[in-house]
């Protein structure tokens, strides 16, 4: 496999795991009871996107390793 390929396929499973993990262990607004005006209460209240994205990497090479 070529780099550029090894690359892209890499970026596609990083992509389709991060949407997969953002959902998991999410607290809305209507969770913790604050809705901010002119938001919905599904809105995200605390999304730890950085450790999200980091669990996500792991995931992500581990699979591409695979």
């Amino acid at each position: 496999m070529a780099i550029t390929s090894a690359l892209v396929l890499f970026a596609v499973i990083w992509f389709m795991t991060f949407l997969i993990v953002i959902p998991f262990r999410l607290q809305t607004q209507g969770d913790v009871g604050d809705v901010v005006e002119g938001t919905h209460a599904s809105s995200p209240e605390v999304h730890n996107l950085k450790k999200k994205a980091w669990l996500t990497t792991a995931i992500a090479a581990v699979l591409w390793v695979i």
